[in-house]
């Protein structure tokens, strides 16, 4: 007889209501899982990692299937810096084989996701020359900041000779360089002016992290007919019969068998332990939180650049132009990941602070701020080591269980981030692939990624592709939104529009009818929230308005089974998640 469920676990998502309860029509990925409710693995959590692992999984003819309990990358993963970068600064923790696997992931997703990864050049504004050479070896041996010291010429000089060292395989950038206070200010006349130096060098930037890792995903399923994934079903407990999972719109329960667990759940892989029985103690996750501006002086003054510095407090922060906005971050705190996480007026403050610091004379308000996000990284437990020293490295921890007279593998990551995902999935599911006495068959690292596969690599070629492309169906600037949403996979929606009658939203030229049926029917559309955050770059731009809600929840209703009530419940959903998590302004619309 099956035992009881283990504790479950309850984690509100996105602190919304969980609209279409017992209401939604019956969704297909729900039901393959149900339909056939055994894979030799079980990956619990749709972060990047998650989803990288199952398409590394699927891609090696394994049968996987994947849960997520909200929708894919809407934790940590969608609350990252949008950067890809080696980690100039954890030489200074001596994580030197991360800095070294991280260049040469930077270097390869340039190379594989060139339409969603795309070089940054990055400038650190430095105002002494030899500060901070005693106070180095300290921070190297303790991971503590101590008294603060800043860091001067000779020690990020230091640094970023490393840094090219660890950069010359597969070297895709050019070698970093220094210059001096006239030229500084000729290249960035709005820096303050007791700037003595600025090094300039090159990393990259990810300007749409859920649109890669829904491409990701994409290519798992592609890959074997066997995998299945789906958004809003949680890991809630074990018997001796497998995983209890729960389908989160409808509150359906049901159980779930596999060989192979793999708790890829971020800061919540204790809590989920937890859920299945197995108390652990292995994270301690940090909370960092960002602004988006509406600033035009500022994005002037950033020259195309980001701004890497440290503050007055030795924290590492940025400030970089994405399109017509700015993001600015990040912080770096303990978190209580029972609360939710937002960005506080506190940090807001620490934000116009950190601007200040480097652009004076650059007012920055609240009133510029179109966006905030936060989110808590899947940092290890680090007791008194303080955030910024706590590694940014990963482990997998290995558990097994019997259960009904069989041998179940529980592999739980601790860690990782963004740059690494690819490695860190391909050894995750090695680890996997062992438990089952599977072997490799083939390698992702040189693999590109869904519609990153022929995409133009210059300005050129992207404008010849645009005007190639462009028919009656979509003009050039809409095939142009399309290729920055779906790299060269953009070929595949237009396909889809020419098959049925289509138009733009009256809200945005950036949405047509059709191409919102193309997301129903091809990425898992659940929530209205799910368009404006994670299927397009509205909400971050701050580009939502209280027409927009109405119009895609009339258009939505039908093809999601919603009735008139919960239309409204939607649009109510939506606006206050965009408004009390991330610090929109609806219905005030930004030129």
């Amino acid at each position: 007889m099956a035992k009881p469920p283990q504790k479950r676990l309850e984690i509100v998502v996105d602190n919304s209501v969980n609209p279409n309860k017992g209401k939604t029509a019956v969704r297909p990925v729900v039901q393959q899982l149900k339909d056939r409710p055994r894979a030799s693995v079980l990956i619990v959590g749709g972060g990047i990692n998650g989803v990288g692992t199952f398409r590394d999984l699927s891609l090696q003819g394994v049968d996987v299937a994947l849960v997520e309990r909200g929708d894919y990358c809407q934790g940590a993963s969608g609350a990252s810096s949008h950067m890809i970068h080696g980690g100039i600064r954890y030489l200074e923790n001596g994580e030197f084989r991360l800095v070294h696997e991280s260049v040469v992931e930077r270097n390869a997703l340039l190379r594989l996701a060139p339409h969603y990864v795309k070089p940054l050049q990055t400038t650190i504004p430095i105002t002494s020359t030899f500060s901070g050479i005693t106070a180095a070896p300290l921070r190297f041996l303790t991971h503590k900041q101590g008294k603060h010291t800043e860091r001067g010429a000779v020690l990020i000089k230091a640094g970023l000779l490393m840094y090219d060292f660890f950069s010359r395989g597969g070297r895709v950038a050019p070698r970093h360089n220094f210059v001096g206070k006239k030229k500084s200010l000729q290249e960035l006349p709005k820096l303050r002016s007791d700037v003595k130096y600025t090094a300039t060098y090159f990393d990259a930037s990810v300007h749409n992290p859920e649109r890669l890792t829904l491409d990701v995903l994409r290519d798992g399923l592609e890959a074997n007919p066997q995998s299945r994934a789906s958004n809003y079903v949680s890991a809630v407990g074990t018997t001796d019969a497998g995983t209890l999972l729960r389908d989160e719109l409808t509150g359906e329960e049901f159980l779930f068998e596999a060989d192979v667990v793999i708790n890829a759940t971020g800061a919540w892989v204790d809590e989920t332990n937890d859920s299945f029985g197995k108390r652990t103690s292995f994270m301690g996750g940090t909370k960092g939180s960002h602004i988006v501006l509406d600033h035009p002086e500022l994005l002037e003054a950033c020259n195309g650049r980001e701004l890497f510095f440290e503050h007055t407090d030795g924290r590492i922060v940025l400030i970089y132009p994405m399109g017509d906005r700015v993001l600015v971050g990040t912080t770096d705190i303990d978190a209580d990941i029972t609360e939710d996480s937002v960005c506080t007026d506190e940090e807001i403050e620490y934000f116009f602070e950190l601007v200040a610091h480097v652009f004076p004379t650059i007012d920055v308000r609240r009133d510029h701020i179109v966006y905030t996000f936060s989110g808590v990284r899947p940092l290890p437990k680090h007791d008194d080591t303080q955030p910024g020293f706590v590694s940014r490295d990963y482990r997998i921890e290995k558990r097994m269980d019997r259960r009904a007279g069989k041998n179940v593998t529980t592999l739980s990551l601790v860690g990782g981030k963004w740059t690494t995902f690819r490695a860190l999935s391909e050894n995750l599911a090695s680890e996997a692939m062992t438990a089952l006495g599977m072997p490799r068959k083939t390698t992702t690292s040189e693999l590109q990624i869904g519609g990153g596969k022929g995409f133009p690599r210059t300005e050129a070629e992207e404008r010849l592709w645009v005007n190639r492309t462009a028919s009656e169906v979509a003009d050039r600037d809409r095939v142009r939104v399309l290729l920055t949403r779906y790299g060269t996979r953009a070929t595949d929606v237009l396909e889809f529009l020419a098959k049925g009658g289509d138009q733009l939203l009256a809200s945005t030229p950036e949405l047509s009818t059709r191409e919102l049926t193309y997301m129903v029917e091809n990425e898992q559309i659940t929530r209205l929230s799910d368009i404006l955050i994670r299927r397009t770059s509205l909400a971050f731009r701050g580009l939502v308005t209280e027409e927009m809600l109405n119009e895609l929840a009339e258009l939505l209703a039908p093809q999601l089974g919603w009735d008139e009530e919960e239309a409204r419940v939607q649009v109510q959903g939506a606006r206050d998640l965009l408004v009390n998590k991330h610090g929109m302004k609806i219905g005030v619309p930004v030129a």
